[in-house]
């Protein structure tokens, strides 16, 4: 039995469908990612599940028991907002022990509680400081570990590291799988930030405007989108739509402006005449100045832009066609602005998707 069903669960607010008829099973363990952008439902239904909001259609249930009538302190759930909510006034392990007070837990029991979720933050000598007093990683440690005390079956994070820089949100998401491992409670994690989302998550669920469009796996979403909105939102990528066409040795794709059509995967399973769009993630393009054998465009380098150990290059290919490409950062070198270059695939590497 999964943790937790969500079952054609629907919310609207005034005219606008927040959620929009969602079902989705979480399983007992999972660290469970729902990416979005802005505004496409997930809050919102990270709000259903919490109990802060109520659905207009539909059931949630939480280890087999139906609590979508229930108010938020009877579900067996927890949740660690954006800002984190600490009690400025308190010190963090009277932070960590607000729930546990609140639900009267006997002192002694109480007090060894939070040593263990200090030492499970490694919070530790920290005990007796104010949230002013911490840094934006600290506090966000004091917060999940408050989270965690109460023990709930399921965790609903909320852009659990919107607030923290780069390096230090990398930093937090390696601490935040290896405590979820340790302590073995389901997560369910918002973000927009996709990155963070494969990063993190065995299974990720893309929303858009209060719908599921695609849940599997990190590889599953990123290698094989099901949809241009996944493609597109999921990390760059090359999109050509056309026309399916007979070549040797099988089907291509006759894009506009393009004078040779571009050779599909044997495996592909369609008919010439029909519309087809397929896209390619910009680390599968090669570059070279000098023309490969079979498949190759010309273009020309209009943009390099620098990120350290990799650097995305545009290129202005036939007809305007814009295309990006991943290269290390040495090799991108050999590629200055301006440089007229041949651009190239193996057809295997392309994936037909939905329109």
């Amino acid at each position: 039995m999964a943790l937790l069903e969500i079952a054609a669960v629907s919310k609207s607010f005034g005219a606008t469908a927040a959620v929009d008829d969602v079902s989705l099973s979480i399983e007992r363990g999972e660290l469970f990612a729902l990416l979005g952008p802005s505004g496409c439902g997930k809050t919102t239904l990270l709000r259903l599940i919490a109990g802060f909001d109520q659905p207009d259609r539909g059931r949630i249930l939480v280890d087999g028991t139906d609590v979508t009538a229930l108010p938020p302190y009877e579900r067996p759930v927890n949740m660690m907002f954006q800002s984190y909510a600490l009690f400025p006034h308190l010190d963090v392990a009277a932070n960590i022990a607000f729930g546990l007070r609140q639900e009267r837990m006997e002192r002694r029991r109480r007090a060894a509680r939070v040593e263990e979720m200090l030492a499970l933050v490694q919070m530790s000598d920290y005990a007796r400081r104010r949230p002013h007093q911490l840094s934006g990683g600290q506090r966000q440690r004091v917060a999940l570990a408050r989270a965690l005390a109460k023990m709930p079956k399921l965790l609903l994070l909320d852009e659990p590291l919107a607030a923290l820089d780069r390096k230090l949100r990398d930093e937090t998401r390696r601490e935040l799988i290896a405590i979820q491992q340790r302590v073995g409670t389901t997560f369910l994690v918002v973000t927009h930030d996709q990155e963070e989302a494969l990063g993190m998550a065995s299974r990720v669920a893309v929303m858009n405007g209060g719908g599921l469009v695609q849940v599997g796996s990190p590889v599953e979403i990123y290698e094989r989108p099901n949809s241009r909105f996944v493609a597109g939102f999921v990390g760059e990528v090359n999109l050509f739509e056309g026309e399916v066409v007979t070549a040797d040795p099988g089907l291509a794709l006759q894009v506009a402006g393009l004078n040779q059509p571009v050779p599909l995967p044997v495996a592909v399973i369609r008919s010439p005449g029909e519309a087809a769009l397929v896209a390619l993630r910009p680390e599968r393009l090669r570059l070279s100045h000098e023309r490969p054998a079979g498949f190759a465009l010309t273009a020309t380098v209009v943009a390099a832009d620098y990120q350290g150990a990799v650097s995305v290059l545009r290129l202005a290919s036939p007809a305007g066609l814009p295309l990006t490409v991943l290269l290390p950062s040495a090799a991108a070198a050999g590629f200055a602005r301006g440089c007229a270059v041949w651009a190239s695939w193996p057809p295997e590497d392309l994936v037909v998707i939905g329109r």
